[in-house]
């Protein structure tokens, strides 16, 4: 399949709404990492695939490292601050997350799917770079 490159015009608001909203899952998610540190290790050893986990050590450093990553780069993402490399740091830390604690939990597709369009979210900005404003 080939793309063939194309622009698109949207308002640029639109494109700060998306950004400031997409950042706040993650602020929060960042904040829960910090205040429920063994909630959050708890979750991992429970989830079916729980192992990934414990794959670069500690559950708890892997949650508090997340945590601090995670709310850097949200943080950068909420006030438009290198957003492509803030994208790219959260799309890295939101696939292990999903294969850790959603996969595999089949009776709840909700949570899965809702990561899926975060990801798509974050990858709108990982991919559009370089959004530019115009004067009308």
């Amino acid at each position: 399949m080939k793309f063939q490159e194309k622009t698109l015009e949207v308002n640029y608001k639109s494109v700060v709404i998306l950004r400031i909203m997409l950042s706040l899952i993650f602020i929060v998610a960042s904040t829960s990492h910090f205040f429920n540190t063994q909630k959050t290790v708890n979750r991992i050893e429970q989830a079916n695939m729980g192992f990934i986990g414990n794959i670069f050590g500690s559950p708890e450093i892997a949650v508090i490292i997340s945590g601090i990553v995670m709310g850097i780069a949200s943080i950068s993402l909420l006030i438009g601050f290198k957003t492509r490399i803030a994208a790219m740091l959260l799309i890295a830390i939101l696939i292990p997350i999903t294969l850790t604690i959603q996969v595999g939990q089949m009776t709840t597709l909700g949570p899965l799917f809702k990561n899926v369009a975060l990801l798509g979210g974050l990858l709108f900005f990982s991919i559009n770079s370089t959004l530019k404003t115009q004067k009308q």
